[in-house]
């Protein structure tokens, strides 16, 4: 079973290594694909002159003290001419990777920036089923972590594990020529094992960390969900009840890095015990050949300097390596992430909408978030262009989901949904949706400024503009009153304005987005009477000349609609105008004569 799970854990890296190899190699773009072949030839430069360092050093001994066996061209140089030509070496190969590392920054930073954006653009195109359940916070923690991970595997894996493989090479190569097979079976020996032990003790600490990671999402996600719900964890009192649940998921948390630091420390040792051990036999080596005479003690001292050369990049490796493995576990989940599917896409070369009065019309439509609990069951409607027609009815009736099929969050089970004669699903979904205006019942701001939140119903829009959209929602004269005007900052989700102010500033963004077809999803709701007498004009005035879709809850806001639909357990109960429908005392009239004798309940509780 151990083996399976490191086998599944290879395949996982080898796939995240090939799909991020494409924005090291960038398809189209030979300035970039230049300046690898370059930071690779100063790669390569830098590594020979490295591996070529320890022969001055190993000259300059033999010159000082004068042992014959050295060779006649180091003898000839002397001790202090060794000395600066080791001394320049060193220096040249530092320079040679430093001018790798500033021509490839580059292409570091580019494909950085690709992946990063390809995961943002990604995760706007998944469906609203994937965004209803999925949590925010451990969503923003793995693209957090997955791009950290690529940043990371670009740096080291081409500048640390590369260089590292083509300098054990060389130092190979030169022990099994210079000296004999010996050096080169030790040498091979210690690294063979030195690398087994840290693949297989990284295996098992990656176990360890992918837990730690499911513990640190996991309280993430409780802390951004608490903070999110700041005033409902307050109405209860529940501060107390959020503190502990978040110090469960940290508990579990420190614990799995308990783990971590202990098996980190268990992996160091073994590292050292196995590296030490190689050192200490090629030394013994090099020492008996000395005082056999067949090696200089510059030979010694070169021997010794190959093997400090080789230490230091493998202790490194060890630490490389497990990060670079930590690095593809959180960019697997960043990958898996980019491999989910598209619920909602675009035909191959869809159209757009062509808009030629807005006449909505849903032919015999099915649909249900899941296959065995259908939600519409058959729905036969018509909306012709320039009329409003409202839909009511009980919670669970279906309701809000028309607004959400209309919108292509979801594709139909069976049936269609027409725009003009033109199935939503064979058009493009970009033309759709700028052809739909949303006036939600909660209308959620960006933390900007209120010119921002106005603005981004069309981003182009001059200021005389906005301004005019905002005095046709009837909140210009409050935004002129604040101290900063449209300099307003609206604060986190739009919480420094009063429930009615950002239902104006929603109208306002969406009269500035000008479509044809207006989608109003239970617009005044959530808002006190009076306020949403004031709205519901501006809501009228905005549906001049539009096709309005308008999902109520109050049927006093729908009266003068075009036509009443009564929708009840997902189908058509009945439909006609308010007046029709009050004289056929059906459902609607119930439901009508019911909400009067709520409201006049509440007027006279409350005299």
């Amino acid at each position: 079973m151990a083996s399976t799970n490191a086998s599944e854990h290879r395949r996982s890296g080898l796939r995240t290594i090939r799909k991020v190899a494409p924005y090291m190699w960038p398809p189209g773009n030979p300035g970039f694909r230049a300046r690898v072949v370059a930071a690779l030839a100063m790669l390569v430069l830098a590594k020979v002159i490295s591996v070529a360092t320890p022969v001055f050093y190993k000259g300059a001994v033999d010159a000082l003290a004068g042992d014959g066996l050295s060779s006649e061209w180091m003898l000839a140089f002397g001790a202090i001419s060794l000395t600066v030509i080791y001394g320049l070496a060193r220096l040249m190969n530092i320079g040679f990777q430093q001018l790798r590392d500033v021509i490839f920054a580059r292409v570091g930073q580019r494909a950085l920036r690709s992946l990063a954006l390809e995961t943002f653009r990604h995760i706007h195109r998944l469906s609203m089923r994937y965004h209803i359940t999925r949590k925010t916070g451990g969503l923003s923690r793995i693209i957090e972590r997955g791009v950290k991970g690529v940043e990371f595997l670009l740096r080291f894996l081409l500048f640390s594990i590369g260089p590292l493989v083509l300098e054990l090479l060389f130092i190979a190569i030169i022990f099994f020529v210079v000296f004999d097979v010996w050096y080169l079976a030790t040498v091979v020996i210690t690294i063979g094992l030195y690398i087994w032990f840290t693949f297989a003790v990284t295996e098992w600490r990656v176990k360890i960390r992918k837990i730690m990671n499911d513990q640190d999402t996991d309280a993430n996600q409780k802390a951004i969900d608490s903070l999110l719900n700041f005033e409902t964890v307050k109405y209860f009192g529940a501060e107390g009840r959020e503190a502990s649940r978040y110090d469960t998921a940290m508990a579990g948390y420190e614990t799995a890095a308990l783990r971590t630091s202990y098996s980190l420390a268990f992996l160091n040792f073994g590292q050292s015990l196995l590296i030490t051990t190689g050192l200490v036999i090629v030394m013994v080596l090099a020492a008996m050949g000395v005082q056999r005479g067949d090696l200089t003690v510059g030979d010694f001292v070169m021997v010794n300097a190959y093997m400090i050369q080789i230490t230091l990049p493998l202790n490194f490796l060890g630490t490389v390596y497990r990060e670079i493995r930590q690095s593809l576990v959180d960019m697997g989940e960043m990958f898996d992430l980019l491999e989910q599917p598209q619920e909602v896409e675009d035909k191959p070369g869809a159209p757009a909408l062509a808009i030629n009065g807005g006449t909505i019309r849903f032919q015999d439509l099915v649909f249900g978030y899941e296959a065995a609990r259908p939600i519409l069951k058959g729905i036969d409607l018509e909306v012709p262009a320039g009329q409003t027609v409202a839909v009511v009815g009980p919670s669970g009736s279906g309701k809000s989901t028309i607004g959400r099929l209309l919108f292509r969050f979801y594709d139909v089970n069976d049936g269609a949904l027409t725009i003009d004669g033109q199935d939503i699903r064979d058009i493009t979904q970009d033309s759709l949706h700028a052809a739909i205006g949303v006036v939600p019942q909660d209308t959620v701001l960006f933390n900007d400024s209120i010119y921002y939140n106005i603005a981004y119903g069309r981003p182009d829009a001059s200021r005389s503009e906005i301004e005019a959209a905002a005095k046709a929602a009837k909140i210009h004269d409050f935004i002129m009153a604040l101290p900063e005007a449209y300099d307003t900052q609206v604060g986190e989700r739009g919480l420094k304005l009063s429930g009615g102010e950002k239902q104006r500033v929603g109208i306002a963004r969406t009269l500035l987005k000008n479509p044809p077809i207006l989608l109003l999803d239970e617009a005044t709701s959530a808002l006190d009477t009076e306020t949403e007498r004031e709205i519901q004009e501006s809501l009228r005035d905005m549906g001049q000349g539009r096709t309005v879709i308008t999902i109520a809850h109050r049927l006093s806001t729908i009266a003068d609609a075009d036509r009443i639909v009564v929708l009840e357990r997902g189908v058509i109960a009945e439909q006609g105008t308010h007046d029709e429908l009050l004289a056929r005392e059906g459902r609607y009239h119930h439901m009508w004569h019911r909400q009067l004798a709520d409201e006049e309940d509440a007027e006279t509780a409350a005299a």
